[in-house]
């Protein structure tokens, strides 16, 4: 079974990418591969012009890479503000031997730490419960933990697996914006998996979509809409209609729409993407296929 075949695409900087696709596409494998879950047979990935397949998973956060998960992957006995302490990890060069001895660079780190975490809890409004244990709140609420968890590592490139699942309209407004403001707040390029069509098809200045692994539309939201590949993904083989990416009245559902019973408030492939999400003047990131 090939999950993704021949993939290939670019991410630019300073983009919002939308990553679209029915269920089983190869969407969250594809992000997988990216972050180094998965490890992919051939091809390349390129982040900043350098290959990460020769990266260890634990080193891609402190490459720029972050990311939210389908489903929750937080420390659930934890505090909020812990959580979010955690991602930080990444950003402290001080050693095992430092902290034991308690010298002046851990007290420096961790006092930058604890305002960058600060920061962040006002930023996605979990002041009022950045005390209490993850697993007491509401699955929303946990996913806003889990994006400022994957904020508070300074990401360069943030990888969103479905963070609209459950949300009715007006909350989805909100989180368009709120993914905008990521952008230009943080300076972070962004590539999103959604089945929320029309949030992906008002926010993304780009869309790629996949089907049985195979990328089978690149381009301007306006242009997926209208692709017959895509058309026939979402509808059937001989699907003489467009389908409604967007387009249509707010109640009406999107196609593949998979929403979790709580709101999802925050979070792939043997060729190599580009991740395009470096700082001014540094290459983008490249996904492509061997």
């Amino acid at each position: 079974m090939v999950a993704l075949d021949g993939v290939s695409f670019t991410v630019g900087r300073g983009e919002i990418c939308g990553l679209i696709g029915p269920n089983g596409s190869g969407k969250t494998t594809l992000f997988n591969c990216i972050s180094r879950i998965y490890r992919c047979q051939r091809g390349s990935i390129e982040f900043e012009g350098k290959s990460l397949l020769g990266q260890p998973r634990r080193a891609t956060a402190g490459l720029g890479i972050g990311r939210t998960f389908q489903n929750l992957a937080l420390f659930r006995r934890m505090t909020v503000r812990e959580n979010i302490l955690v991602g930080r990890h990444c950003r402290m060069r001080s050693s095992f031997l430092d902290h034991a001895l308690r010298l002046p660079l851990v007290r420096r780190e961790e006092a930058e730490a604890g305002r960058e975490a600060d920061a962040l809890i006002d930023f996605l409004a979990l002041g009022a419960v950045q005390h209490a244990p993850v697993d007491s709140l509401s699955f929303g609420t946990q996913k806003r933990v889990e994006l400022a968890r994957a904020l508070a590592g300074a990401p360069k490139f943030l990888l969103l697996d479905e963070p609209a699942g459950g949300l009715n309209h007006s909350e989805v407004d909100a989180l368009r914006d709120l993914i905008c403001t990521i952008r230009d707040r943080f300076h972070t390029t962004v590539l999103l998996v959604e089945h929320h069509m029309n949030l992906v098809m008002r926010i993304s200045d780009r869309v790629i979509a996949l089907d049985f692994g195979r990328k089978i539309a690149d381009g301007t939201p306006a242009e997926v809409q209208v692709h017959p590949d895509v058309a026939r993904a979402y509808l059937g083989t001989g699907a003489e209609s467009t389908p409604d990416l967007g387009t249509g009245a707010p109640s009406a559902p999107d196609p593949g729409t998979r929403a979790p019973s709580a709101p999802d408030l925050g979070t792939g492939a043997p060729s190599a993407p580009d991740l395009g999400t470096g700082a001014p003047g540094a290459p983008g990131a490249h996904v492509g296929a061997a």
